[in-house]
């Protein structure tokens, strides 16, 4: 049995290794580890050794987590599908939220952003589609949405710009589909400059989303083990979650 260290060494030593074959400084590269359904035990444990940033994609599990942690230094992240009605709660925990992918949530990001008056810091998700290009129904605006989505949070005052987010196609190489969110990313750094983060990358291909210029990865199974199986009601809540693996 491995222990959390042995694990969060591993990782750390895949994405500097990675890194350095692409040719980048490990620095670059920041890991986020997707806590989901682990109990707030488990986070502590990872903060003592160490990490410092979080990622929950269910806002009811967020912000109680986050109450059972509120002595600890950490940094959460939504990596969700995010409902409108959930959005202040999300900010007013100082998330970074993943997955804006529509105009709707960059209003009410925006508005609660602005009424705690600290910009709220998001990254817009993308949908890479699948093996054939089709949407991948995983949430996610249409690459060619992006710039627009982006110059609407742009031009609020409560949020911040980040970068862009998104995972790769279920089948097949990931590599294409991150070589296109990077060719997107760059397109949204030539009007927005301050949006230099890609979110991208998870235990099963960060090498490859590294490879593209994934500057956050976002790893859940190889840092945690595999997940519990969710309860019946975690099943009838599902579709309130995101489907992304760790």
């Amino acid at each position: 049995m491995t222990t959390p260290a042995d694990r969060l060494q591993a990782v750390r030593a895949r994405i500097a290794a990675a890194a350095r074959a692409a040719g980048r400084d490990p620095a670059e590269v920041r890991l986020l580890a997707v806590s989901k359904t682990w109990p707030a035990a488990a986070v502590r444990e990872l903060v003592a050794l160490g990490q410092a940033d979080f990622g929950e994609n269910r806002a009811q599990e967020l912000t109680g987590k986050a109450a059972e942690l509120a002595d600890v230094p950490l940094r959460w992240h939504f990596i969700g599908q995010l409902q409108r009605n959930k959005a202040a709660a999300v900010a007013r925990l100082g998330a970074v939220v993943h997955s804006v992918d529509r105009v709707s949530l960059v209003r009410a990001l925006a508005r609660a952003g602005t009424e705690q008056g600290r910009p709220v810091e998001v990254l817009l998700q993308v949908d890479l589609g699948g093996p054939e290009g089709e949407l991948a129904a995983r949430g996610g605006a249409a690459p060619d949405d992006v710039p627009a989505l982006a110059d609407a949070v742009a031009a609020e005052q409560g949020l911040r710009l980040r970068g862009l987010m998104a995972v790769a196609p279920r089948e097949g190489d990931p590599g294409p589909a991150f070589a296109r969110l990077a060719v997107l990313a760059e397109r949204v750094r030539s009007d927005h400059p301050e949006a230099g983060d890609i979110s991208a990358g998870m235990s099963a291909d960060l090498e490859e989303a590294i490879a593209a210029g994934s500057t956050l990865v976002r790893v859940g199974t190889a840092l945690f083990g595999e997940r519990p199986l969710p309860s019946p009601e975690d099943e009838s809540h599902q579709s309130h979650g995101s489907h992304q693996p760790g």
